[in-house]
């Protein structure tokens, strides 16, 4: 087999499983794990990868340019699949924390929806609006220094404010997740600052995950995966990622 042509199976198997490794690449092949080490090298060097620990992933994109109005009609149905299932696990009575994420957009229209006797708290402006109807949840909004591009309030002051509740459940919004390298990233200092209290304040925490989010990587890394209780995702995730992420023993949630 000529060189490109292993090249061209390896990135196959990367679009299919998420993930390659050098053993097993190795075996298929029948060649020497150094000589698919090379192999990853070379790919990873054209930018078409990224090399991991034993094997490799596909190259992410860092999105930290784009502000929450330009995503916020991108991918509707998934996050939708995804609000519907963070619901279920809601009951009457919780107080939530829905942070900055297009996805709890979703989340705060299914808990209308749902007529959801619950307390909500949030510093995303957007959700904040969606809750000017008429509902049966109570809203708390808090502030803090305003960021346009991510439509919320973050900061020191927002830290504050949060460290003063304590949450039943709260859904944190994600720019980038790498199950391989244990990291949940976002692309506001600030934003991860936010996060990280309400993670220190809540019972439980779900991560909000379309798929394109293992294809993404931000600027900070503010969580490992082991520090959530679960991750609700738009799909049934690919077997390999799936073992990846029980390695943190989260529980995974997904629209049959």
């Amino acid at each position: 087999m000529f060189v490109k042509e292993r090249w061209e199976k390896i990135i196959a198997s990367l679009y299919q499983n998420g993930s390659v490794r050098v053993k097993e690449l190795a075996e298929q092949f029948q060649v020497s794990e150094d000589c698919i080490r090379k192999d990853l090298a070379a790919l990873e060097k054209d930018g078409q990868l990224k090399r991991s620990y034993g094997g490799a992933v596909l190259e992410k994109i860092n999105v930290h340019k784009e502000d929450v109005s330009q995503r916020i009609n991108v991918n509707t149905p998934q996050k939708q699949k995804i609000a519907r299932e963070a619901l279920k696990l809601l009951q009457d009575g919780d107080m939530v924390f829905l942070d900055i994420s297009t996805s709890n957009i979703e989340v705060a229209k299914e808990i209308i929806r749902q007529h959801k006797k619950v307390h909500v708290v949030t510093n995303m402006v957007e959700v904040m609006r969606v809750f000017q109807t008429s509902c049966e949840a109570v809203l708390t909004f808090l502030g803090g220094s305003f960021n346009r591009g991510k439509d919320g309030f973050i900061g020191s002051l927002t830290v504050e404010q949060i460290q003063n509740f304590r949450f039943d459940i709260a859904f944190l919004g994600v720019v980038g997740i790498d199950p391989y390298q244990n990291s949940v990233n976002t692309y506001v200092l600030e934003d991860g600052y936010t996060k990280k209290a309400v993670l220190s304040c809540t019972r439980k925490a779900y991560m909000l995950c379309e798929g394109s989010k293992f294809e993404q990587e931000g600027n900070y890394r503010y969580a490992g995966l082991d520090s959530f209780t679960g991750i609700i995702l738009d799909e049934k995730p690919k077997k390999d990622l799936e073992k990846a992420l029980k390695n943190y023993e989260l529980n995974i949630y997904y629209e049959e």
